[in-house]
C-alpha cells in the first residue's frame, strides 16, 4: 500500500527535553496503524504535529506526498486522550455544533448524527447534557464527533478508555468498518491486546526515537525464538543434541507440558518426528511472541544501562 501519511526525519524539543529525534514513518492508506510507546516516549508530540496543534522543529509531515498544510485539517479526525466535550451542552446540540464547525450542512449533519447515535446505542441520550452521561457514553459521543465529517485519516488516542468489554467490542467493530470504507486509522494505546486484534502495522517510539516498525505479521516473525509448546503423555529426554527443554511440567496420569527450543539447523518437522516416535502427542504449537512481549523486550533493549539498573533495584 502507498503511504497516505509520512513523517520524515521529524525533530521536536521543549526547552531541554527532546520529544522526537529524527522520527520517520510511512503509514499505508486504508490501514490501522498502531503508534506505540511508553509514557513520555514522544507519541503525543508526533500526533500534535500531525494535527497541526504544534509544529516540528525540523523535518516534515506529508499527506499523499504533499507537505502538511492547513487544508489538510478537514481530512483528519482526532480523538485526544483528554476529552474535550462541553459538559453543559446536550449531546445532540453538541454533535450538531461540532459537525457544522467541520463544514457539514445542518441537514447532512443531522442525518449523520441520527445514524451514529443509533449505531452506538445513544439515541435515548440525545437530549441529555454531557455531564449526565457515564464516562463510557461520553467517550462514544467524542468518537462520533471525531468521525462525523468522514475524515480520511482518523487518529484515536486511547479510544477504549472507560469502556466495558461489550462497548469496547462495539467500537472495535466500528473502527474496522471505517477502514473498510476507506479510512486510515492511527491508533495509539497501551492495550496490547487491542493492537493484536486491530492493527495491520505498528511503530514503536521510545525515548524520542523510532525503535521498531513494520507489519504486525513481519515483526512477530522477526521476534520468533524457535520455541514450541508440547503437551502429551509419556516421558521425553531432558537433554538432546537437536533441542533444549526450557520448561517441563509433570501432570496427572503421565501427562506433561514442555517448552522446547530448537537448536540451529533443526526444523519443527524434525522435532515432531522425534516426539511421535517417543511420546503420545496431544498438542504441538509454536510459541509466537505477543505484541506485548515484543514491546517490553524492545523497550528494555533500547533503555540505557543506568536506567535498567535503577529498574532492577
Amino acid at each position: 500500500m502507498q503511504p497516505i501519511l509520512q513523517a520524515i526525519d521529524v525533530h521536536k524539543a521543549y526547552a531541554a527535553h527532546t520529544a522526537l529525534n529524527g522520527v520517520s514513518l510511512d503509514i499505508p492508506e486504508r490501514s490501522i496503524f498502531g503508534l506505540l510507546g511508553p509514557n513520555g516516549a514522544g507519541k503525543t508530540s508526533l500526533i500534535r504535529i500531525i494535527t497541526q496543534i504544534t509544529a516540528a522543529d525540523s523535518g516534515e509531515i506529508r499527506v499523499r506526498g504533499e507537505k502538511l498544510n492547513p487544508r489538510h485539517i478537514g481530512q483528519i479526525g482526532y480523538l485526544p486522550e483528554e476529552r474535550g466535550l462541553y459538559k453543559k451542552m446536550r449531546v445532540g446540540e453538541q454533535l450538531l455544533y461540532l459537525a457544522q464547525l467541520r463544514g457539514l450542512s445542518k441537514a447532512d449533519a443531522t442525518q449523520r448524527i441520527k445514524s451514529w447515535l443509533d449505531r452506538l446505542e445513544l439515541k435515548p441520550w440525545v437530549s441529555k447534557n454531557v455531564e449526565d452521561l457515564s464516562k463510557g457514553m461520553q467517550q462514544k459521543v467524542q468518537f462520533i464527533a471525531t468521525v462525523l465529517h468522514e475524515p480520511s485519516i482518523i487518529i484515536l488516542d486511547e479510544p477504549f478508555s472507560g469502556f466495558d468489554p461489550i462497548n469496547a467490542n462495539l467500537i472495535k467493530d466500528e473502527i474496522l468498518a471505517l477502514r473498510e470504507r476507506g479510512a486510515t486509522i492511527i491508533f495509539s494505546t497501551h492495550r496490547m491486546e487491542s493492537v493484536e486484534e486491530l492493527c495491520d502495522n505498528i511503530a514503536l517510539i521510545n525515548r524520542a526515537h523510532k525503535v521498531l516498525d513494520g507489519s504486525v505479521r513481519d515483526i512477530k516473525n522477526t521476534f520468533k525464538t524457535q520455541t514450541y509448546e508440547v503437551e502429551g503423555r509419556g516421558r521425553l529426554m531432558v537433554t538432546h543434541p537437536d533441542f533444549e527443554v526450557l520448561e517441563h511440567k509433570e501432570r496427572e496420569n503421565g501427562h506433561f507440558y514442555d517448552r522446547i527450543k530448537l537448536h540451529a539447523g533443526t526444523t519443527p518437522n524434525d522435532l515432531l518426528r522425534y516426539l511421535i516416535g517417543t511420546v503420545e502427542v496431544h498438542a504441538f504449537r509454536e510459541q509466537i511472541p505477543s505484541i506485548n512481549d515484543i514491546f517490553i523486550r524492545r523497550v528494555q533493549e533500547t533503555m540505557p544501562e543506568s536506567l535498567l539498573e535503577e529498574a532492577r533495584s
